[in-house]
């Protein structure tokens, strides 16, 4: 599944919130398609098949709290990741279960056995269910920096943790990818990985 119009620039993106934030519907429409995506793949971790309805608790609280909001794009995201995070946490203590996302390992398998799997339309899901098996602060932080783009101190924020934690959890999350990886049988890692596997080890923020 690929984000849609990828096309919207930061730019963009920031006048999108600004317009939205003096009722602009239109505006709001596109800040909820170019973010949805990202905070449903992030929720699927959390907490599995009841994603679809904490995001709907997640937009009503942007919708009503979004006046409030002062920042960018990728402010925007992080502040989004924030609101998903907390609501995904009183979901969990409301059930009374621990987030997990059950993966079957041979299904795993064939997810990835093709080389060219996460360049197909299901790529991002693929990268989703390999980055579910990690332990979850490690698949948190990658996720939150991979998936909804956020830099290291973003990601820290949303966490409550330092940034320096959140890198060693994404660099022992990736190595622990590509251990997986490697256990499967394949020997080049597909390429969505290699591309986070090679952004994420740099430490960018």
């Amino acid at each position: 599944m690929n984000d849609p119009d990828p096309s919207t620039s930061e730019e963009e993106l920031a006048e999108h919130i600004l317009r939205a934030q003096k009722g602009d519907e239109g505006s709001f429409s596109v800040l909820y398609t170019r973010t949805q995506p990202r905070v449903l793949r992030y929720l699927r971790l959390l907490v599995g098949d009841d994603a679809e309805d904490v995001a709907s608790e997640v937009w009503l609280q942007v919708a009503r709290d979004l006046r409030g909001f002062s920042g960018d794009g990728p402010g925007f995201r992080g502040w989004t990741a924030t609101i998903a995070r907390n609501r995904a946490m009183d979901h969990l203590r409301r059930v009374r279960r621990r987030p997990s996302v059950p993966v079957e390992i041979d299904r795993l398998v064939s997810l990835v056995g093709a080389e060219d799997a996460f360049e197909s339309t299901h790529s991002i899901d693929a990268a989703i269910r390999l980055i579910g098996m990690l332990p979850r602060d490690q698949a948190e932080a990658v996720l939150l920096r991979v998936v909804l783009d956020l830099d290291a101190e973003s990601t820290a924020r949303v966490l409550g943790k330092r940034s320096g934690a959140v890198r060693m959890a994404t660099s022992r999350g990736l190595k622990r990818l590509a251990k997986i990886l490697e256990s499967t049988g394949e020997h080049r890692p597909p390429a969505r990985v290699t591309r986070v596997t090679a952004g994420a080890l740099e430490d960018r923020t």
